[in-house]
């Protein structure tokens, strides 16, 4: 009897679950955004709000404990350095999971899975974005200028466009 399981067995045995779950977590935590199968995120999501809950104490054994789960340091000093201080203060709900449908292929609802506060990008960030831009050839230059006239003609687009911008929480 099932009774009380709670864990999705995703039609694979115990050692492809968990190595499914660690891959879709350590990207999660690479990248702050993901896009998976509605299963797999709720999946991920349980798991990734325990580790940034154990980032939160932020002592050794909470880190050995993470270092465990993840086998990188440079993504558990990321967790306890940069993830657990945006969700200091917030109990739970550090994640959210947007559904966007179904996969043409094989009929598999897709979700995407982020952090509810992402990072921010840093006055620094922009300017050296801003710099690269400046050096490219001007023939590349003339390209991009061209597309983004081309972008602002379209008023639906356009507007779409705002609607589904990535959205920055502060």
């Amino acid at each position: 009897m099932r009774h009380r399981k709670t864990t999705q067995k995703f039609s694979r045995n115990r050692g492809q679950r968990k190595a499914i779950l660690k891959s879709l977590v350590r990207s999660m935590l690479v990248s702050e955004r993901m896009k998976t199968t509605s299963r797999k995120a709720r999946a991920a999501c349980s798991k990734v709000e325990q580790l940034v809950n154990l980032a939160k104490r932020n002592d050794l054994h909470a880190r050995r404990i993470a270092y465990s789960f993840l086998g990188d340091h440079k993504l558990v000093k990321k967790l306890f350095d940069d993830i657990a201080l945006r969700f200091k203060d917030v109990k739970g709900g550090c994640t959210r999971m947007i559904k966007l449908g179904v996969r043409p292929g094989d009929g598999a609802e897709l979700a995407v899975l982020e952090f509810t506060r992402l990072k921010a990008i840093s006055k620094k960030e922009k300017k050296t974005k801003k710099r690269k831009e400046a050096v490219l050839p001007e023939k590349e230059a003339v390209k991009q200028t061209e597309d983004k006239q081309a972008v602002s003609k379209g008023g639906l687009r356009q507007g779409l466009k705002k609607i589904f911008k990535k959205r920055r929480d502060d």
